[in-house]
């Protein structure tokens, strides 16, 4: 993302200045831009589908799944109708505003979100009241749940 943000205002700047690009040039940015959508598609995009799918305990799983698929779609849906608009208005500085929250969700994934790895769902309640943050949440006095 910061490769096809500098790489655009290495040549238009802050102004736009509406030149065409070289052939050689326009290939160079979007095969940038592939290369990010496949890390992507490789690293950060499943994760809205898979993480979902295994911190929530079985007795609310279902729920949070269609809230989890409704906020994605949604989501998905503002993105798609602003992203023109944010592109004209934004210019290269857009591809750094993307990059500034896929830095920001790296952050928030390492300090909130417990390893679940080798962690049965039945006791995934207990990952959630051991963990620093969310422990508050959680009321320790039920543990009806397995």
């Amino acid at each position: 993302m910061l490769a096809v943000g500098i790489s655009i205002w290495s040549k238009f700047g802050v102004e736009g200045d509406p030149g065409l690009l070289p052939k050689w040039y326009s290939i160079v940015v979007v095969l940038l831009i592939c290369i990010y959508v496949a890390a992507f598609a490789w690293s950060w995009g499943p994760l809205g589908w898979l993480v979902p799918s295994e911190i929530f305990p079985l007795e609310i799983r279902s729920a949070a799944q269609s809230v989890n698929v409704s906020v994605n779609m949604i989501f998905t849906f503002l993105i798609a109708q602003v992203f023109l608009n944010m592109l004209c208005h934004m210019k290269f500085g857009l591809f750094f505003f993307f990059a500034f929250w896929v830095v920001v969700m790296t952050i928030f994934v390492y300090f909130f979100l417990p390893e679940t790895k080798g962690v049965p769902i039945e006791e995934m309640i207990h990952v959630w009241k051991g963990h620093w943050y969310w422990s508050r949440f959680l009321d320790d006095g039920e543990d009806n749940l397995p």
